[in-house]
């Protein structure tokens, strides 16, 4: 099974590092010296780590072949993919891998249908779910406990508690709509 542990951003310096989006919770295993990670696109690799170091809270690394500032740019925004076996899980009982969490069913605590988890957004302060409603359109939930309270791996669904507007609009009229408000749409002087 493959993982996606990080995303290379852009060249540092003009002898072949870049600056990574880390995406897993074990750098120093996935990231190390003389990894071999796939890539996507899979044109840009595989590629072996060469060094690796930490500057201003961002993680550098080098691989083996690109020696030049301009090699390193070609790199950027390649996706970062290790192989890891099926069976592992992560040590936190709260971390799940992406793969455990595609295709689950997402409904709401009073057990309301939301839809399937189609795709997981890492973004640099949080991560989004991305799940498909059975209408074809798609809502992003952010995965926070406080917003997804379970996942249950076993029954294979997501349950959400979502703040008022998060997975449905406010239809007009009702309280929080804008036309529901005295004076939204007059002129103030």
């Amino acid at each position: 099974m493959q993982l996606v542990v990080a995303r290379v951003g852009r060249a540092h310096g003009i002898k072949g590092e870049v600056t990574v989006e880390v995406r897993t919770d074990e750098p120093e295993l996935r990231l190390s010296p003389g990894a071999v990670l796939a890539t996507e696109p899979a044109s840009a690799g595989p590629l072996t780590i060469e060094t690796g170091r930490v500057h201003s809270g961002r993680l550098l690394l080098r691989f083996a072949g690109v020696n030049s500032r301009s090699g390193a740019e070609a790199l950027r925004n390649t996706l970062l993919i290790a192989e890891v076996d099926p069976e592992e899980v992560p040590e936190d009982p709260e971390e799940y891998y992406d793969h455990q969490l595609m295709d689950l069913d997402v409904v709401t605590t009073d057990g309301t249908e939301v839809g399937r988890i189609t795709e997981i957004s890492h973004l640099p302060y949080q991560d989004l779910l991305v799940v498909e409603r059975p209408d074809g359109s798609q809502v992003m939930i952010p995965f926070v406990s406080e917003i997804v309270p379970e996942v249950d791996l076993v029954e294979q669904r997501a349950v959400v508690d979502p703040p008022p507007g998060l997975i449905d609009d406010l239809p007009a009229g009702k309280p929080g709509a804008r036309d529901a408000v005295p004076g939204a749409d007059e002129d103030r002087a």
